[in-house]
């Protein structure tokens, strides 16, 4: 049976999310090409490839839908907001069983377009609210400004809930001093390589819920190729990933996977009918190394994210 965690006004969200991300996306193949390889390759995907993969897209969209993926993670940097929608009136689940996320873009942060983008995306989806808007980042000196902004659109009942991302502890104090509205919700990136307890800790202490982006470190070496995986592998008969979702889970995180292939969707969900051993939760606890695999929010450069 899946499980839920439960809000702060006592609604459920499913304990495993879906973030299919934009149309193309794929980490593999952005760690693997580089330069006029990769140019020419988006180039022709553009050019002849786009219907096809709007197609393709669409249709592994919605069938995680159908899979029994209730927690769609998304964000207007992506883009493809229309083909969401349709992916979802594809699928033939009810929107109303479903909880449909979004994230403030950057860019709109930075030209101080939040309303307006935000209008714009649920238009391009044919939904008339989402449960869930977070920021994608905390961008220096503007991310209380987008907080009052997306409390204006709870206001208007376009949102039932609100989150942030990529949010360290300093950045939630300065939320806490303004807000009408705590955040229910924070995504930042959690695997066995980064445990992140502290700020985990953190967040449940203030009774916000914690999604663990990147949450099998990208495939890494490090990870992917240790001799306790392979002996949890055995002991449960599961395969690496749904030990390290099961982790996530266990740990009182929502892990967001995205696949795009079905049979790994399938995979991804079948992690509710076993349980790890405290002993094994510890084990994999002891992995952490603090390789922090994507961007630091106190480090980075918001204009190209």
């Amino acid at each position: 049976m899946v499980t839920t965690f439960k809000l702060q006004n006592g609604d459920e969200i499913q304990s495993i999310g879906f973030g299919p991300g934009g149309m193309g996306y794929n980490p593999k193949m952005k760690k693997q090409r580089t330069g006029l390889s990769l140019l020419f390759i988006r180039v022709i995907n553009k050019l002849y490839l786009r219907k096809e993969s709007s197609r393709r897209y669409v249709n592994n969209v919605a069938n995680a839908f159908k899979i029994g993926y209730k927690l769609l993670d998304f964000s207007a940097s992506y883009g493809n907001m229309d083909l969401i929608g349709e992916a979802i009136r594809r699928s033939g689940v009810d929107r109303k069983s479903l909880f449909i996320t979004t994230r403030v873009s950057n860019g709109a942060q930075l030209n101080h377009t939040v309303r307006e983008e935000f209008l714009r995306n649920i238009k391009e989806m044919g939904i008339d609210y989402v449960d869930l808007l977070q920021f994608h980042w905390p961008v220096t000196e503007l991310y209380l400004d987008t907080w009052r902004e997306m409390e204006r659109l709870k206001d208007e009942g376009y949102v039932r809930h609100l989150g942030v991302a990529n949010c360290h502890q300093h950045h939630l104090e300065e939320i806490f001093k303004i807000c009408k509205y705590k955040p229910e919700i924070g995504q930042f990136e959690i695997h066995p390589l980064f445990t992140q307890k502290t700020l985990i800790e953190y967040y449940k202490k203030n009774n916000i819920l914690v999604e663990a982006y990147t949450p099998i470190a990208r495939y890494d070496d490090r990870l992917v190729r240790l001799p306790l995986l392979k002996k949890l592998e055995k002991k449960y008969n599961k395969n690496f990933i749904q030990i390290i979702l099961r982790w996530h889970i266990q740990n009182g995180c929502i892990p967001l996977v995205r696949s795009l292939t079905p049979s790994h969707q399938l995979s991804n969900f079948q992690i509710f009918d076993f349980e790890l051993s405290d002993e094994d939760m510890k084990l994999i606890d002891g992995i952490n190394i603090n390789s922090r695999l994507r961007y630091d929010p106190d480090n980075c450069d918001f204009s190209i994210l």
